[in-house]
């Protein structure tokens, strides 16, 4: 077996970024901080709040039924808050990080009233970082988390669920799912018997998905993870809008650039900074 320190690992959020644009990916995932050695990371709100509220639903998983809501979601949720509070969350006001907050308590509220899936048996991954050898020859493994994993003992299978605290629907084309189901299908030993998503902005309960056909997932995203490898090879990471970059790159060229403001290291040993705005003059009229 090959080397797994040696390989190319890719991952659903770092594929998507290669696809937006591979300046981003080389920032988020292979660009390291001269002063640190640490990898990059910028904190917004929409992005503190969705941490926040992952780490409250995923502890649920390691416990027993019976006591996933002997106590209310939201006292949690209070304790995970404070980790990404302030500038740690990349809020610019006491009244944004309310608004924010106030959102990820109705996240969890509807769960509360709505558990659904979340009262039922769930499969827990041992490891903290599940993956596989998407290919041994290419040397590429395939790597992530997934949110949740419901048991379902009549099939002795598994379904994905999903927790989305955005706002926006997953598109059609994504390659989260066909990932998902690689993922859940090679690191552990049981049929992969659905998926869902859950819109918890939005919705009640989670929405189906139709499972993709595994040799097209496999297809697909080894396509684009044999991209990657070869970008990384010859070091060329160029952003579709040349070199004023966009949207996606350009927070992070920031940093590059010291016009960032750095605030900590984060849970897994990056650097973490929010962006500065820059002070307006909104007179309308200057005596000269």
């Amino acid at each position: 077996m090959p080397d797994k320190f040696a390989a190319t690992w890719v991952s659903h959020s770092s594929i998507g970024d290669f696809i937006s644009c591979p300046r981003s990916y080389f920032l988020k995932n292979m660009y390291r901080s001269p002063q640190s050695g640490h990898k990059v990371q910028i904190m917004s709100p929409s992005l503190a709040l969705g941490q926040a509220v992952h780490q409250v639903l995923e502890s649920l998983s390691v416990l027993p039924v019976s006591e996933r809501f002997t106590s209310t979601l939201l006292e949690q949720y209070e304790d995970a808050w404070k980790g990404i509070s302030g500038e740690h969350g990349g809020f610019r006001s006491d009244q944004d990080e309310e608004r924010y907050k106030e959102r990820g308590r109705k996240m969890l509220q509807r769960v509360q009233r709505n558990p659904g899936p979340l009262k039922e048996k769930a499969v827990k991954l041992q490891a903290d970082l599940p993956y596989y050898w998407l290919s041994e020859e290419d040397e590429i493994i395939l790597c992530g988390k997934i949110d949740w994993l419901q048991y379902l003992p009549e099939q002795d299978a598994v379904s994905i669920l999903d927790f989305k605290t955005g706002k926006h629907k997953e598109k059609a084309d994504s390659l989260q799912l066909p990932i998902y189901l690689l993922l859940t299908t090679y690191t552990q030993k049981r049929a992969v018997a659905g998926a869902s998503y859950w819109y918890l902005d939005s919705e009640d309960e989670p929405e189906v998905q139709v499972l993709p056909d595994i040799d097209a997932a496999h297809e697909r995203v080894f396509a684009i993870a044999k991209k990657i490898k070869v970008a990384r090879k010859l070091e060329r990471f160029i952003c579709p809008q040349g070199k004023q970059g966009c949207r996606l790159c350009q927070p992070f060229e920031q940093i590059l650039l010291g016009k960032a403001h750095y605030v900590g290291v984060g849970g897994y040993k990056q650097d973490i900074f929010t962006l500065i705005e820059e002070e307006k003059d909104n007179r309308d009229s200057v005596i000269l």
